[in-house]
């Protein structure tokens, strides 16, 4: 007897995302604690400045690229098979991280491990949904996940300056090898099994191959911007690139019988334009934690540890949030107020970062910024899921996921590299003037905060204008989408109602 036999299916449920939540915090807890270790990694491969950079760009790339290819698998092949094989390669792959001799050798087993990452977090929030139909407690799932998501980056700052001061940077890949384990004897006893819509009519394989090849060129061409500038040909050639694949595997799903993405995804408006929402939030956010721990470490003279515990207070209040709290919300007003009033919060938040300075103490400014963009977070995420993949059918579950994590990963990659670029800009625009290193620094930090602000600004008018309470099913496009697996379109979420 199988130990998912043995539990309630009420207990199984639960348990079932304890285990995709844990293979999620694997995924975002290692974006973060390899930035702690890439000096030591430094040190000790002999990679150059330039070089280094690929130990994130390596793994952003085929993550982000193949999400959309890994979700529509899940469809096809059984979501089950595709998160269990993500675990497997994540897993063997950090194994490889750790013990690579070389700096070639590390970036190979990145790029491996970006390919694991994206096929476990393509089908995390088709599992999800699927396990929790009922729209109240589909919002405390979401919120768990939510709250995964979040702290997984605060407790990558905080384990990275750990592992990398008492152990050594080798660590921080090791330490995924013991959770990759149990989620996938976890994951294999209890997740249910699912055949999937099958792939005896053939996988759509050149459509698959425009598509990843068309984010990856998107990607890359983000990445090079950073240090090539926006007007290169580098990031000119390969955007070029990125477009007319897309184009081409728009045209091609448009006439084929059994395309990877169906163009008929594009119809649901609650997945379409909460995933726009969703970039101009993310774009906003990235920001705060990246530009925010540059400002405590160089101008604060912040260690790693002193860092990841100065987010603190973004991180609890995520964890208090999703204690039930967002979920009552949502069901109380819906998730279009919910959702505003969160970002709004987090437009505050960054303001508020926008005002520090040299001699700025923790408490209450930097105290108060964490604690209001958390809230941001909190209030703002787990509704935008809901809208998301509220209306998304079973049988197209994988891939609605796979379109709500590549409109982060692009965004969050997007906005890194737009924000980033402004804030160093404007730092050389002032040590140009003759203005002191630190002023300077800071400076760039505060234009960057602002806007950041701005960007969820505008995030939040778009909100109102296209996240419009209320709409049906029909409206929404899904009069002639296909059924669930039982025949039936899962239950939907009105936009604007309580859940």
């Amino acid at each position: 007897m199988d130990l998912a036999s043995t539990l309630l299916p009420e207990r199984r449920r639960w348990a079932t995302l304890f285990v995709v939540c844990l293979a999620q915090l694997m995924i975002v807890l290692d974006v973060t604690i390899v930035n702690v270790a890439l000096p030591a990694i430094q040190r000790d491969l002999h990679f150059s400045q330039g070089n280094l950079t690929w130990v994130v760009n390596a793994f952003l790339v085929t993550f982000g690229s193949l999400l959309l290819l890994a979700g529509r698998l899940g469809d096809l092949a059984g979501r089950k098979r595709v998160f269990l094989a993500g675990l497997t390669i994540f897993t063997a792959a950090s194994l490889l991280c750790g013990v690579a001799p070389s700096s070639g050798a590390l970036i190979a087993a990145r790029f491996l491990q970006g390919i694991g990452a994206a096929a476990q977090a393509s089908v995390i929030l088709a599992i999800i949904i699927t396990e929790f139909p009922e729209p109240a407690e589909r919002a405390r799932a979401m919120s768990a996940y939510v709250f995964v998501s979040v702290a997984g980056g605060s407790l990558g700052l905080l384990a990275g300056g750990v592992l990398t001061e008492v152990l050594n940077w080798h660590w921080v890949f090791f330490v995924n090898i013991p959770i990759g384990i149990a989620a996938f004897a976890l994951g294999r006893a209890l997740i249910p099994a699912d055949k999937g819509l099958g792939l005896g009519h053939g996988v759509d394989w050149l459509g698959s191959a425009l598509v990843t090849a068309s984010l990856m060129s998107a990607i890359y061409a983000i990445i090079q911007a950073t240090s090539h500038g926006w007007a290169s040909l580098q990031v000119f050639g390969f955007g070029a690139v990125a477009a007319v694949l897309m184009a081409a595997f728009l045209a091609l799903e448009a006439r084929i019988e059994n395309p990877i993405m169906p163009l008929r995804i594009l119809r649901l408006r609650g997945l379409v334009n909460a995933s726009v929402v969703r970039g101009f939030l993310v774009t906003g956010m990235y920001s705060t934690f990246f530009l925010g721990t540059l400002y405590l470490e160089h101008v604060r003279h912040y260690s790693a540890l002193q860092t990841g515990a100065a987010f603190l207070p973004w991180t609890l209040t995520v964890a208090v949030l999703s204690q039930g709290i967002t979920a009552r919300l949502v069901a109380r007003f819906g998730p279009r107020p919910v959702l505003m009033a969160g970002m709004a919060a987090a437009v505050a938040g960054l303001l508020l970062f926008a005002t520090v300075g040299p001699d700025t103490a923790f408490f209450p400014t930097v105290f108060f910024a964490s604690f209001l963009i958390g809230l941001g977070i909190g209030n703002a995420f787990m509704p935008l899921l809901t809208i998301a993949m509220a209306d998304v059918p079973a049988t197209d579950a994988g891939l609605g996921s796979g379109i709500t994590n590549v409109s982060q990963q692009l965004s969050g990659a997007f906005g890194l590299a737009v924000l980033s670029t402004i804030a160093a800009n404007h730092t050389k625009g002032l040590l140009a003037d003759h203005h002191g290193v630190v002023s300077s620094l800071i400076g760039g930090y505060h234009v960057a905060f602002i806007a950041g602000a701005a960007t969820i600004t505008v995030g939040i008018v778009l909100a109102v204008a296209l996240l419009r309470p209320g709409r049906s099913q029909t409206e929404l496009g899904l009069a002639d989408a296909p059924a669930a697996a039982d025949g039936e379109p899962l239950p939907a979420l009105e936009l604007g109602e309580a859940a």
